[in-house]
């Protein structure tokens, strides 16, 4: 259990958490001297049954606002100070905005310096007290009137907090810890603290850093100021850590996480609770995210939906909550929660595009997310499992409830998937009307025929699904749809047994058969092209044909050469098969055009070595 002080500066949230706990949560020596909070504080209050409820305490001086809204994460419970003397001031209703924007945890309200007024006065107090909460969206918050002096109404406050239920712990969460101090302890070395917001961890895990990404072992761990071999999510954790990092390489602001995320978020989409109307639509802010600080730009898209583009990456993750200042960091406009990490950067005031960002915006739980993100596009799995902070197993649950088309590393909607098959399938069959003299098409040439714009992996992964279907068939690397069967008629084969041995090692015109077997060049083209698709002999131009195992040999020349590093270019081949530079060039652009290799310059690079290859 996690406590936050909040309030005006000078109301005794310090002293009040002394005499609830006999810690004394200034540490600083500056905060010593002014008699004023200006960092977080912590204190421990162990209990009868084994528990530690921890207490952060804020700043309550609005010059430290930063300070405080770097404590009021992942907090389960706060405690709202309000001297009876001074009754409800500017930082008393702000902290109360700013934790109904952090997610309004519940409630609890200590009037303080009780000793120093009459009884009219306190109920005047009382009243103020609970009009303000009730605005805000808290009913029936309990009050307790105290002296941190006379120890009046404390043990009854004391009485209170104990009883407070802890939150269940919520399982299937990957470790996320916001860092808010780094220090040194001789004999130990570095240690990192702050609020775990999601998942637990244990001593020996490996965690990543943050910013730095580098990973770091957990040596030793204290949790609600208990040395303990694991912690959770809602406990302040102390982390003695060991790697290649140093304490001034550490800021406040930065996680640990289970695992590795190089890259933060400098663009994302948020759902808007703004306390004031936006002076612009697009206008500079200030961003506290945890224990994390940043400034961007916010952009007003729709009534409830900004674009934040940031001028450093944050750690975000799908529903975390930010606070949102102005340009000055003076004034607080109000709140976001994250419903997209990474916005693009054209089209995102397109209608369609528009009503998707409110799907999301709408869908808080990780079921109702994934549908929402598959009716757009398909889903990569590590980039759902970081968005929702799902562990793998937590990952496996909502993969099986949804049940989308599972495409290698990445997920799809079915009605999705299948108007992708039917494209491809479609696509193929009027390839072969297009191209009778060919036995069928590479997989990344029907891809980028179908579907050019779409992710390449996605793509092929359904065509292995249509060819595990059945849908499809292949030889040689060549797809075709299951009735391009091709065969010589009775009058054919017996013209092919005279035909065929005609070809060698180099290539044949159309003209030049006929004109040798003697036979009308229509009846040798339609001869050839079946020919062709029965896969014994291959086109490089038009009319043009090679043996097909003629092709073989060149296909195993440049598969030779790219596996040694190298590309392909017609002097290259025009050497080393002897052939002139025109067929060396004709048969390096027959091998572009069926997608077995791309052209890059002069050079030829392999692309589908699955192509040509006898043992596909």
């Amino acid at each position: 259990m996690i406590i936050a002080t909040a309030g005006h500066v000078d109301h005794g949230k310090t002293s009040l958490l002394q005499a609830l706990t006999g810690v004394d949560a200034d540490r600083l020596p500056e905060e010593k001297r002014r008699g004023m909070t200006i960092d977080l504080g912590y204190a421990y209050w162990p209990q009868p049954d084994g528990r530690v409820i921890g207490f952060i305490d804020v700043p309550g001086h609005e010059k430290f606002l930063a300070n405080m809204l770097s404590g009021i994460g992942g907090i389960h419970h706060a405690l709202l100070v309000v001297a009876c003397d001074d009754g409800v001031m500017p930082q008393t209703r702000e902290h109360l905005l700013l934790l109904t924007l952090a997610g309004q945890p519940p409630l609890s309200v200590a009037l303080t310096k009780a000793d120093r007024v009459d009884a009219v006065r306190i109920a005047e107090v009382q009243q103020q007290v609970a009009e303000l909460t009730r605005q805000l969206g808290w009913s029936a918050v309990p009050q307790f009137v105290t002296s941190s002096t006379t120890q009046q109404g404390v043990e009854a406050l004391r009485q209170h907090l104990s009883n407070l239920r802890e939150p269940e712990f919520e399982t299937g969460r990957r470790f996320r810890l916001a860092i808010d101090r780094a220090f040194t302890l001789k004999g130990s070395g570095l240690v990192v603290t702050g609020t775990a917001l999601a998942g637990e961890v244990r001593v020996g895990d490996t965690l990543w850093l943050s910013r730095l990404n580098l990973p770091v072992r957990v040596r030793s761990l204290h949790a609600q100021n208990q040395s303990v071999t694991r912690a959770q999510a809602g406990e302040r954790i102390a982390l003695n850590i060991v790697g290649d990092v140093e304490k001034a390489q550490i800021a406040r602001g930065d996680w640990l996480l289970a695992q590795p995320q190089p890259q933060g978020t400098q663009r994302s989409i948020v759902a808007l609770r703004l306390l004031h109307p936006l002076k612009n639509a697009s206008q500079p802010v200030h961003l506290h995210h945890a224990a994390s600080h940043a400034t961007g730009r916010l952009t007003l898209l729709a009534d409830n939906l900004a674009e934040l583009v940031l001028n450093e990456p944050l750690w975000l993750a799908e529903n975390d909550q930010l606070i949102i200042r102005d340009s000055n960091a003076q004034q607080t406009l109000g709140g976001g929660r994250v419903v997209l990490l990474n916005n693009k950067k054209r089209g995102k005031r397109r209608p369609d595009y528009l009503n998707w960002l409110q799907q999301l915006a709408v869908a808080e739980s990780d079921e109702a997310s994934l549908q929402a993100h598959l009716t757009h596009h398909p889903t990569e799995l590590a980039e759902l499992a970081w968005a929702r902070q799902l562990n793998d197993e937590a990952l496996h649950v909502l993969v099986g409830k949804v049940a989308p088309v599972r495409l290698g590393s990445a997920l799809m909607a079915a009605e999705q998937a299948a108007a992708w098959q039917l494209r491809l399938l479609e696509a193929l069959a009027a390839f072969h009307q297009q191209h009778p003299e060919v036995p069928g098409i590479g997989r990344d040439r029907l891809r980028r025929v179908a579907l050019p714009h779409q992710p390449p992996e996605q793509v092929i992964a359904l065509i292995d699904q249509l060819l595990s279907q059945g849908h499809l068939q292949h030889q040689h690397g060549w797809l075709h749809l299951p009735d391009f069967e091709p065969r010589f008629n009775p009058q054919e084969e017996a013209l092919w047994q005279q035909v065929g041995p005609l070809f060698s090692d180099q290539p044949l015109w159309v003209r030049d058969i006929a004109t040798a077997s003697q036979q009308d060049e229509e009846i040798i083209r339609s001869l050839l092209l079946t020919a062709a698709r029965l896969g014994h002999i291959t086109a490089i131009v038009r009319d043009r044909y090679y043996r097909s195992d003629q092709i073989q040999i060149f296909a195993d020349l440049i598969r030779q050469r790219a596996a040694n590093g190298g590309s392909t270019s017609a002097a290259d081949f025009r050497n080393q098969l002897g052939t002139g530079r025109k067929i060396a060039v004709q048969i390096l652009e027959f091998f572009d055009r069926s997608g077995f290799t791309r052209r890059r310059g002069n050079d030829h690079l392999l692309r589908d070595a699955r192509l040509f290859d006898t043992s596909a």
